[in-house]
């Protein structure tokens, strides 16, 4: 599916997937001025916590969106659909006793 052409208040609610349907790392559209692609964090019954592209820059934002916000994505997103489970909490290992050498104090 590509991105969707309908915003949220003219979406069919029969057609719309109930928060807590969806898991974590499903790939989502969500409307935040305009349809951007996402991954899901966490849902609960009331609304899902999704990252999100905001623009067409590779940064992303987190925010809750409700039901009628969010929609199942097939389309790839590479900036996404690829990045490492908790990325960034990677630490490159010491190369010196102090790590003064990884910082490029030496």
């Amino acid at each position: 599916m590509s991105t969707p052409s309908m915003a949220p208040p003219q979406r069919d609610p029969a057609e719309v997937a109930p928060a807590n349907s969806y898991h974590k790392a499903d790939p989502v559209w969500v409307y935040r001025n305009g349809w951007r692609a996402g991954v899901i964090e966490a849902s609960s019954v009331m609304a899902v916590t999704v990252t999100y592209r905001p623009g067409s820059h590779m940064g992303t934002g987190v925010d809750t969106f409700t039901a009628p916000y969010v929609t199942y994505r097939a389309d790839e997103d590479p900036a996404l659909d690829r990045r490492q489970e908790n990325a960034l909490a990677f630490r490159r290992p010491k190369t010196g006793g102090d790590g003064a050498a990884l910082l490029g104090f030496r």
